[in-house]
């Protein structure tokens, strides 16, 4: 039996370098302990993947969302093909459990971790690229990513916590978050990092990772968390007359008292008491430098 041969058979596809589809599955941990074993690891095929799964979203969704501007389709984008996004993909044809891992990798629970799947989805959407051209590999993207492609949620759902953070910041104080190593522990390969976030001078979150990425991202969430609840208490207080007023200095709540929705309050989820302007593109491209 052909190492490519289970894959195959969930891809639906007819695959004809059942090699170089085995190819895109071999992560580089493996090879090193069996060097004789393969052609080699999949991470040319990840990098040419990359590029192919990137244009296949790209062109999906200019067609299928004709009315959104630049921006909210490069939010669109990047949920998609951001590292959560692929290894969502992945899980969902079990592609973990195909992978070849080297033993230490696998212990450490490669075959579930994101940023691997994310790797090996792209490595073998470069391997049918290859093999079977650009209309096979376009359209069996779009069929994994079909509820991506067709979701109508809001703009804002779809950024990443550390985006939505940095907008929310920059447009109440005009500051970014400064994230800052509180400590990384443990060997180099399972180091653990965590980070806390600040803004204008204040602790909003804390947040705990295997990678310093990780860890940004949930101290994010977190910060974006406090800040909900704060403005939640703070509109409760607006509407019982005033009392306890915990907004002072606060730009968003300072609108909202001429009765104005701020901006700033859709990128926390709270419930617009009136329209909300929309993000403009500009601050979209603004958001993605949050996320380099």
């Amino acid at each position: 039996m052909h190492p490519a041969d289970a894959l195959t058979e969930r891809l639906g596809l007819p695959i004809r370098d059942r090699d170089l589809l085995a190819q895109a599955l071999v992560h580089s941990s493996w090879l090193h302990e069996h060097p004789d074993a393969a052609r080699g690891h999949n991470e040319r095929l990840e990098f040419l993947g990359d590029a192919v799964v990137n244009l296949a979203v790209s062109e999906a969704l200019f067609r299928r969302h004709p009315t959104d501007d630049e921006g909210v389709l490069s939010a669109r984008r990047a949920a998609i093909v951001s590292t959560p996004g692929l290894a969502r993909l992945a899980t969902r044809l079990d592609l973990g459990d195909f992978l070849f891992l080297g033993e230490g990798e696998a212990q450490r629970g490669g075959r579930v971790r994101p940023s691997l799947l994310a790797s090996a989805f792209e490595a073998v959407a470069g391997a049918i690229y290859l093999d079977l051209g650009w209309e096979v590999a376009r359209d069996w993207i779009h069929q994994r990513a079909a509820e991506e492609l067709e979701t109508e949620v809001a703009v804002t759902s779809l950024k990443s916590p550390k985006s939505r953070l940095q907008e929310h910041t920059q447009r109440t104080t005009g500051d970014r978050p400064v994230y800052r190593l509180v400590e990384a522990v443990g060997p180099d390969h399972e180091k653990r990092f965590r980070i806390e976030v600040i803004v204008d001078g204040r602790a909003l979150g804390t947040g705990e990772g295997p990678s310093r990425r990780v860890a940004e991202t949930s101290a994010a969430a977190e910060a974006l968390d406090l800040l909900r609840t704060e403005r939640q208490a703070a509109k409760a207080a607006r509407a019982a007359g005033g009392a306890g007023r915990t907004d002072a200095g606060d730009p968003a709540a300072a609108q909202q008292d001429h009765g104005e929705l701020h901006p700033a309050d859709e990128l926390l989820d709270l419930p617009p008491d009136v329209g909300t302007p929309a993000p403009t593109a500009g601050d979209e491209r603004a958001a993605t430098a949050a996320d380099a």
